[in-house]
């Protein structure tokens, strides 16, 4: 069965028939509040994941500009002791 008119139950009419509708169209409720629960979930993870690695990308971008602050003031002296001779 499936995806249909449905069954000789609901084709009779009648309270069984409503009956088999109601309970039909209250288990895809069911399901498709499951469904998004689970979506839900997974993209509240996906956020949570992107923000550690925005955090960790951030993080070394600091270390990077420390490192080239470093190497500028390092040139800088450099450059410095040149010029004397």
């Amino acid at each position: 069965m499936g995806g249909g008119a449905g069954g000789a139950v609901r084709e009779a009419g009648g309270s069984f028939g409503k009956r088999e509708a109601a309970q039909e169209e209250e288990y895809f409720r069911r399901l498709q509040s499951a469904q998004l629960k689970e979506l839900k979930d997974h993209l509240q993870d996906e956020v949570k994941h992107h923000e550690i690695a925005i955090k960790e990308h951030q993080e070394a971008i600091l270390r990077h500009k420390k490192k080239m602050e470093k190497i500028q003031k390092m040139q800088e002296k450099g450059s410095g002791s040149d010029s004397d001779k």
